[in-house]
């Protein structure tokens, strides 16, 4: 699994750094988070403000802090695309 938190290291982009690990952590999930700062990665995504979450290549959430509810969903649903890809 790919993911970036996107931002220019505000309080908010720390924060959903902090979160997402926790939230891998309570998975399981050994998966390194990227910092992503270079306006010009960051524009790929269409961002409009920071904080942002790209999961696979894949805008989910910006401009706000996500509930752990939230990344759970949007992890587990990555895993399995993952999973479904490796088995077809």
């Amino acid at each position: 699994m790919d993911i970036k938190v996107l931002g220019d290291g505000c309080h908010g982009c720390l924060q959903l750094k902090l979160l997402v690990g926790q939230v891998l952590d309570e998975l399981g999930l050994p998966t390194p988070v990227r910092r992503v700062s270079d306006r010009k990665e960051m524009d790929r995504y269409l961002l409009s403000e920071p904080p942002a979450l790209v999961i696979n290549g894949q805008l989910v959430v910006e401009r706000r802090l996500p509930t752990k509810e939230e990344l759970c969903r949007w992890m587990t649903d990555a895993l399995s695309w993952e999973r479904r890809a490796w088995t077809t």
